[in-house]
């Protein structure tokens, strides 16, 4: 192989492993990225049931369960579940993976020995439209009760028949830990409340020009045709102090009027959240991208100096006499390897060695037995 094409295959070798951060790096570092949020999303589901993403994009929904009004949010998936309840003055929760859905209902049907896809299903169409504020389950035979335990829990209770055998199930509520209720219930609240603030200011401000538009039709000359139309100048002032008394008494006074959770809200809710999804996942990729980059790098500068060592060994030069063949290329080589190991040697023992050793003919070279590193 002749010098030129060694430094042609070095050359392209090197060039996708240079450490520029190229388009080549960025699509390695966005493949390993999306490879590791993929694990870890499945990881999530498997676990601990819905990622808290996916349940947070899902609006409480206004609910009756046994008389009770509630609102809940809840996600179903393949064998697994996560339920939330609220009544305003607390928040239950319960999340069930596939072996703890086997276990229970084991526990609550003895005859039961199929596996949880089997009846998973079904306890699926009979519960969420409970859930979802539904008129009710698809069959008239499921029956739901709701009771409150006195350690605070919460216990909802199905019976239902499937494939003509009675079928049991329980969901067992608990308080919710403060950080989900913050996450899914406070501080969507709150932002929804900071949106219809600056409605609400943008809608003054409308009107204080709309006002300014009617005065100066006024001032050119028109009328109204019919005097019930004619309204007063907007002042702000005025108008949330007489919408204050007038409104506050008509406050519902009872705690289950307050979950009027209606489809305009809802709309707004799953907005709101969704704009904060969107940004903690921008930046939850930016970090995991200034993670992985200097790692990825280190490895690709070792790398890139390995090639370049390569390359420089193929581009030393041959001896005069042309090309030679293939086995006295290799001879060559493990001559230069063994006159690399014997100047090391040289320096601990002092033994002479020739610094340039003897060139060999141009014609035929004799077959000379490897030595040194390679036997």
């Amino acid at each position: 192989m002749s010098a030129t094409s060694s430094e042609k295959d070095a050359s392209e070798q090197t060039a996708p492993l240079r450490p520029r951060g190229g388009a080549g790096s960025s699509r390695s570092q966005t493949r390993l990225r999306d490879a590791f949020l993929g694990v870890s999303l499945r990881a999530a589901m498997e676990v601990g049931g819905a990622p808290a993403e996916v349940l947070l994009q899902r609006p409480w929904l206004p609910v009756s369960i046994g008389g009770c009004q509630l609102l809940a949010k809840s996600w179903f998936g393949e064998t697994a579940y996560h339920v939330l309840l609220t009544d305003v003055s607390c928040v239950w929760e319960e999340r069930m993976d596939s072996s703890a859905i086997q276990r229970r209902a084991k526990e609550l049907n003895r005859r039961l020995q199929a596996e949880v896809e089997a009846f998973f299903s079904h306890l699926c169409d009979v519960v969420r439209p409970c859930l979802t504020g539904s008129d009710g389950p698809p069959d008239g035979d499921a029956h739901i009760s709701l009771a409150r335990q006195p350690d605070g829990n919460m216990r909802i209770k199905l019976k239902s028949k499937l494939e003509e055998l009675p079928f049991h199930w329980e969901f067992h509520c608990t308080p919710a830990p403060v950080p989900v209720v913050c996450g899914q219930l406070v501080r969507p609240l709150l932002a929804m409340s900071h949106l219809l603030q600056r409605q609400v200011e943008q809608l003054g401000g409308l009107l204080g020009r709309k006002d300014a538009e009617i005065q100066d039709y006024r001032e050119n000359g028109a009328t109204l045709s019919r005097e019930r139309l004619q309204t007063h100048t907007y002042e702000e002032e005025t108008y949330r102090e007489e919408f204050m008394s007038k409104a506050l008494p008509l406050l519902p006074s009872e705690q289950s009027e307050a979950l009027g959770f209606n489809a305009d809200l809802q709309r707004l809710y799953a907005a709101v959240v969704a704009r904060g999804n969107a940004r903690k996942r921008k930046l939850s990729e930016e970090q995991q991208t200034a993670a992985v980059a200097p790692s990825l790098g280190q490895y690709t500068s070792q790398i890139y100096i390995y090639i370049q060592i390569v390359r420089m060994w193929t581009l030393c030069p041959r001896p005069p006499g042309g090309s030679v063949s293939s086995e006295a290329g290799e001879g060559g080589k493990e001559q230069a390897a063994a006159s690399k190991m014997a100047d090391r040697a040289g320096a601990h023992q002092s033994v002479p060695v020739l610094s340039n050793p003897p060139a060999r003919p141009s014609s035929k070279p004799k077959k000379k037995k490897a030595v040194g590193l390679f036997r």
